[in-house]
């Protein structure tokens, strides 16, 4: 395997912090719900994710294949991060809109259905996939099985990050007001700001 698995691990720590209504439900249905709710939900969200992932694999699967646009992908794909973090950045102060969780905590199937509903309907997500899915292809290029493992290491990176909002949600509940998720939310929002800038420069200096 060509690809350095830190960077998988990293994206799938860092998406599991990205703001939006996925996070919230997610702290708020384990708080009021348990362990066990929170983690259905999540499940819910992870196949949106999945469905995601696959739809923009195969809308770029031909950039994949020609060794000539790597670099270009890195500008593109880091195009698209730089964007999304700036979008991030000038909506941080913006409130979330609270969405109720009104099934019942043995209702797993339908709470990961929530799960998948709010996640698959929020275009956001699908912009950002479509970025790191761009910035993997230069790595793994066209070969699925590579593409495969990169994503399996993503997405278990991110539910094991879940898995850990999710137990100490209780805990963190003190500690959730507006400043704190204004800081939260600069904070993710200037990440992914540095890492497109970084992923053009470097696809710009290996072309």
């Amino acid at each position: 395997m060509d690809f350095n698995y830190i960077t998988p691990i990293s994206v799938g720590f860092f998406t599991a912090f990205i703001m939006g209504p996925v996070f919230w439900v997610l702290l708020e249905t384990s708080i009021t719900k348990g362990v066990r709710a929170a983690v259905a939900f999540d499940l819910g969200v992870i196949i949106a994710d999945v469905l995601f992932i696959t739809a923009t694999y195969y809308g770029s699967v031909k950039l994949f294949l020609s060794e000539s646009n790597k670099e270009g992908m890195f500008v593109l794909g880091g195009t698209i991060i730089l964007f999304f973090g700036m979008y991030s950045w000038l909506t941080r102060k913006k409130q979330e809109e609270k969405i109720e969780v009104t099934e019942s905590k043995h209702n797993y199937f339908g709470l990961a259905a929530k799960g998948f509903a709010i996640n698959i309907f929020n275009v956001g997500v699908l912009i950002f996939w479509g970025g790191v899915t761009i910035v993997a292809g230069p790595t793994t290029g066209s070969d699925s099985p590579s593409f495969l493992l990169f994503f399996a290491i993503v997405l278990l990176s991110y539910f094991v990050t879940d898995l850990g909002k999710i137990l100490l949600a209780r805990r963190l509940k003190v500690f959730i007001n507006e400043k704190t998720i204004v800081f939260v939310k600069s904070l993710l929002a200037l990440i992914l700001v540095i890492s497109g800038v970084v992923l053009i420069i470097g696809g710009l200096q290996s072309s």
